[in-house]
């Protein structure tokens, strides 16, 4: 019998969560280790020698790097629940939207470690990068791709569920508006309630605490 799948992670990093999410659609038991960022393990260094980043995934001694290769990874290899469409164009589309994530959502992560000037225009990129996916990624929708969760809103659920903590964290007025998106919190709300979604959530009141401690030590009390 083949071992467990290994997963090489901290929490609460929203790039470990989507593979968990990932994992538990599809219900591939697996091992989790938690890593220590400030002292790596000798696992860690050796199977991601190049970027020594979480999260690693381990399939017997196959290292498979970086969150959403990995999320496709799993659904190569497990196809119960894809997560990826069949239709080319639609698996395109997919593509295109955890591709936009990858790119223009890094204005979260700049804006949870920036103040002043700059945390005025990380907080205006990610407005617009929420405003592009009110438009033209969800729209009239449930999820990106229909009526059926898929690997575009594991990349994007990584996205605004830290979003929403992290706002409250940074406190200096809302970022994602109710009124502003409303498709966008439309999706959110779904996207929790999935059981497997919502049985695997970081605590918020929990990650806020957490948050504004680290950011207290990155950036100093305002």
């Amino acid at each position: 019998m083949a071992a467990q799948p290994k997963l090489l992670g901290t929490l609460p990093s929203p790039f470990v969560y989507r593979v968990i999410w990932a994992l538990k659609l599809k219900a591939i038991p697996y091992e989790f280790i938690e890593e220590d960022l400030t002292n790596k393990s000798p696992l860690l260094l050796k199977y991601n020698p190049v970027h020594k980043k979480i999260p690693v995934f381990l399939h017997g001694d196959k290292p498979v790097c970086e969150s959403m290769i990995i999320v496709e990874y799993i659904d190569e290899v497990w196809p119960q629940n894809p997560l990826l469409p069949n239709d080319p164009y639609e698996k395109a589309l997919a593509r295109f939207w955890v591709k936009f994530a990858e790119d223009k959502a890094t204005s979260v992560w700049r804006m949870f470690r920036s103040k002043g000037e700059e945390l005025e225009k990380t907080k205006k990129e990610t407005q617009e990068m929420l405003q592009t996916v009110e438009e033209h990624g969800i729209g009239e929708k449930k999820y990106f791709g229909g009526d059926s969760m898929g690997i575009a809103d594991i990349a994007f659920g990584s996205v605004v569920y830290w979003l929403e903590v992290i706002e409250e964290a940074v406190g200096e007025g809302a970022v994602f508006e109710a009124h502003r998106f409303p498709r966008l919190h439309a999706w959110i709300k779904n996207f929790k309630q999935v059981p497997v979604i919502k049985e695997n959530l970081p605590e918020r009141d929990w990650m806020v605490t957490f948050f504004k401690n680290r950011r207290e030590a990155l950036v100093g009390s305002a």
